[in-house]
């Protein structure tokens, strides 16, 4: 029987590969890793303190892109708004670096995934349960409330958990500080996430902060429990008309604790809707709930947001690209504890596929990138190459525009092959329905360990 040809890369591919995998970006003293996260003005990557060896998340902003487009004030009050929030319940802002061309947020790094996946796994979730997350929310955001911050954009995407079950509220990105409201002490910039926005945010005509984002906190819970959104409909008009009529109808497994305590916090009259101390008060709420114990700390100076974005070169750190010890891909793969590749994919096709999933193949890396393309075409997905990269945007205007995806072929050996996915834009449920339709087109690429396949074939 003829030896069958080895299954590599293009050899221009793969000096390609060795060029960008063959060396590692040092940040200070981090060790930038893996892209995890990816938005329209920022990446989100995996990072280790060399010092220490504890892992972060580094959020890499371009400094001319944040210029070109005026968000200097924005970027300042995302950083200094972390920067005052101490609190177990809120992704914790380790510390601000910039370089020449970047800067560098180095965040806490939360490995748990977002709470909307549980959503979407479990369809809904029991009420103690969800009662447990949102006593965690309501705790987060009354102390960013104490501390004169207001979030702007909760949601359940923006809501991830730890390895130990515990909430903590991100993105910050369009907080607003109370000193940011007008003379008659109202913020008046809409924005935020429409499903999840305030009556009066809608409005333009002013709106208090603590209220909006009660608000917001109360469409996350009757998601949590009721397993869909309150108020939805693909016609923004008509979707703005149910948010300013609020009339909910909460389904039947609701406690009738739980339906009048929802009703108290979906009031489209911010004057009656109910306040985080009324919450706290609320016969419902208070089942089971234990106040947070942290340690307050001390007062946080914000001196050093401003020297991020000045030109002396004094406070720059310097980036570096140096090459790492070499490591057989395997053994880096045993070493990461439940990374059973012959499993991997196939729990992923069973509805857990989250922002970021992964599966292996041992087709060569331009067989795998065509068997993409030819999945993509019927599932309306334009697509756009370079190197072992592509981008698939979807056709269709979502929820929150057009679905984004990012992939990427890696090589892990000569005849194995590593594809990552990740959504980079629109609505992580829409994504969840993208993956399931792709992942059933995959099937004969992705590759089966021989104990699975010998199990099946005992069957």
């Amino acid at each position: 029987m003829a030896e069958s040809p080895r299954r590599t890369a293009t050899p221009k591919a793969a000096a390609a590969a060795s060029a960008s995998e063959g060396r590692k970006t040092r940040v200070g003293p981090y060790e930038l890793g893996k892209t995890i996260g990816e938005g329209s003005f920022a990446k989100v990557k995996h990072a280790r303190d060399s010092r220490t060896g504890a892992v972060y998340a580094i959020k890499v902003l371009d400094r001319n892109h944040v210029l070109r487009h005026k968000m200097v004030e924005q970027i300042k009050r995302e950083i200094s708004t972390m920067k005052l929030i101490k609190h177990p319940n809120v992704v914790q802002l380790h510390e601000v670096m910039a370089s020449k061309t970047k800067i560098y947020m180095v965040l806490e790094f939360v490995d748990g995934g977002e709470l909307f996946d549980k959503i979407v796994n479990s369809g809904r979730l029991a009420e103690d349960e969800a009662r447990r997350y949102f006593h965690q929310l309501i705790n987060a955001v009354d102390y960013c409330h104490s501390r004169g911050v207001y979030h702007r954009d909760l949601k359940p995407e923006n809501l991830l958990l730890d390895s130990h079950g515990t909430l903590k509220v991100s993105d910050f990105g369009l907080s607003a500080f109370a000193p940011q409201t007008k003379e008659d002490g109202l913020l008046h910039t809409a924005c935020g996430t429409p499903n999840y926005v305030a009556p009066e945010v809608l409005a333009d005509k002013g709106y208090d902060g603590m209220a909006a984002d009660v608000w917001s906190c109360g469409i996350i819970l009757f998601v949590l429990m009721a397993g869909y959104l309150p108020f939805d409909d693909s016609n923004l008009m008509r979707l703005y008309k149910q948010i300013c009529q609020a009339n909910i109808s909460c389904p039947p497994w609701f406690s009738a604790g739980a339906k009048k305590f929802i009703k108290r916090i979906i009031d489209p009259n911010p004057d009656t809707r109910i306040t985080i101390a009324e919450i706290l008060e609320d016969e419902w709420f208070k089942k089971d709930y234990k106040p947070p114990l942290f340690e307050q700390g001390e007062d946080v100076t914000l001196d050093d947001v401003d020297a991020v974005f000045n030109d002396s070169e004094e406070h720059l750190v310097a980036e570096k690209r140096e090459k790492p010890e070499s490591m057989n891909a395997f053994a880096l793969i045993s070493r990461s504890q439940g990374f059973n590749l012959g499993n991997l994919f196939e729990k992923e096709m069973m509805g857990m596929a989250k922002r970021e999933t992964s599966f292996t193949s041992q087709c060569t890396a331009q067989e795998i990138m065509s068997k993409i393309e030819e999945a993509c075409g019927p599932l309306g997905f334009n697509v756009r190459k370079q190197n072992y990269k592509m981008k698939l945007k979807g056709d269709k205007t979502g929820r929150k525009g057009h679905l984004s995806v990012a992939t990427e072929v890696f090589e892990v050996a000569p005849s194995l092959h590593m594809v990552e996915l990740r959504k980079t834009g629109g609505d992580t449920l829409e994504f969840h329905s993208f993956y399931k339709n792709f992942s059933s087109e995959l099937k004969d690429i992705v590759w089966k360990a021989e104990s699975d396949a010998s199990k099946k074939h005992a069957k």
